[in-house]
């Protein structure tokens, strides 16, 4: 039934959740599945933007560089780190005998899953939902929701247990 299983993870306990639903799905209908991390500016750990202007007299410019040095320092950290649980997941998953790739976006989480659940012709998307709700949702968006109404095929939300 499905074949090509796409598999939406972060570093939450909810990630691990999701990723541990894919895999028994995928395990069951001995599937593929492409695992995806996205950049995103809504994820917790997101390097804080630094906004600097350069001064006019130029004596903080030593400064100006440190600054731009410890973020892109950040953003390198952050960037490594969803590569590391990918390749982390993508060794679990292997080692259980699904074969499995990975991918990291930067972007809009919804549109980048959509974007490769057709280019990589899924047949099913797993991702979870953080059970946002009112205002949390409006101004935060809702990955899951976007997802839902614009995936070219199925899709499983898992939701956050309550413990």
């Amino acid at each position: 039934m499905y074949k090509k299983i796409l598999v939406a993870v972060d570093d939450s306990e909810l990630g691990e959740q999701v990723f541990q639903t894919a895999l028994d799905l995928a395990q069951h209908y001995q599937a593929r599945m492409m695992l995806i991390h996205v950049l995103s500016p809504t994820n917790e750990s997101y390097p804080d933007p630094i906004f600097t202007t350069p001064l006019a007299s130029g004596v903080y410019v030593g400064l100006h560089e440190e600054v731009m040095r410890a973020y892109a320092e950040q953003w390198e950290n952050f960037e490594q780190k969803g590569l590391d649980m990918l390749r982390n997941l993508t060794q679990i998953a292997t080692e259980k005998g699904v074969p499995t790739e990975f991918t990291q976006a930067l972007g809009d989480a919804g549109r980048a899953i959509c974007d490769l659940a057709k280019d990589w012709e899924s047949d099913l998307i797993v991702l979870g939902r953080r059970g946002l709700k009112g205002l949390s949702e409006f101004f935060l968006g809702s990955v899951s929701n976007y997802v839902l109404h614009n995936a070219p095929c199925s899709v499983l939300t898992v939701q956050r247990r309550r413990d």
